[in-house]
């Protein structure tokens, strides 16, 4: 059960309403999971969805990509309404479904390309450690270039945020779908 309820359209204050009808016009078309959450503080919400409209659909890296880095945080705070949305997501923007799978259960997949096993090694490594080591960024800076680090850690620091938001407020899956994380 979601720990904080739904502002009801007809509910929504003039500040509250500017952002929602922000994040319909744009790319998403519609307010859904920690973007209800997010409307509760519409100042917050109208710098987080601008912010997370750059890193979903706006960033020089490839979409594959973007839902690579995407997955790997989701599975990393094992945040299920983002696995939900992102999976179908990053395997029609041409993840290898094995791989996907992988991420999921907590493996390391075998990636047949080398961008995307950079993309992995570097992100897990900054998760795990905290850091990034020096062969991790080479490699990973070889096949993404500056601009694409900076932004890939822009990412996994938006979807961050997004999976904290998922978890700490209880953010659903819609019903009936499956909970990816369940233990």
């Amino acid at each position: 059960m979601p720990r904080i309820p739904e502002i009801p359209p007809e509910k929504l204050t003039p500040a509250q309403r500017k952002v929602h009808d922000a994040i319909v016009s744009g790319p998403r078309g519609k307010v859904v999971g920690p973007l209800k959450v997010w409307l509760h503080s519409p100042a917050l919400a109208e710098r987080a969805q601008a912010l997370g409209a750059f890193c979903r659909f706006h960033t020089s890296l490839p979409k594959r990509l973007s839902e690579l880095a995407i997955l790997i945080t989701g599975a990393h705070w094992r945040a299920g309404f983002e696995w939900f949305v992102h999976a179908p997501e990053g395997i029609a923007a041409g993840l290898d479904p094995q791989a996907v799978e992988a991420i999921r259960t907590g493996k390391r997949p075998n990636f047949s390309r080398s961008d995307e096993a950079a993309l992995y090694d570097f992100v897990r490594e900054l998760y795990e450690t905290k850091r990034v080591s020096d062969a991790a960024y080479q490699r990973a800076e070889k096949e993404l270039g500056a601009l694409g680090l900076v932004e890939l850690v822009g990412i996994i620091g938006y979807y961050g945020l997004i999976s904290m938001t998922i978890n700490a407020f209880r953010v659903p899956i819609p019903e009936g779908a499956q909970e990816p994380f369940a233990d």
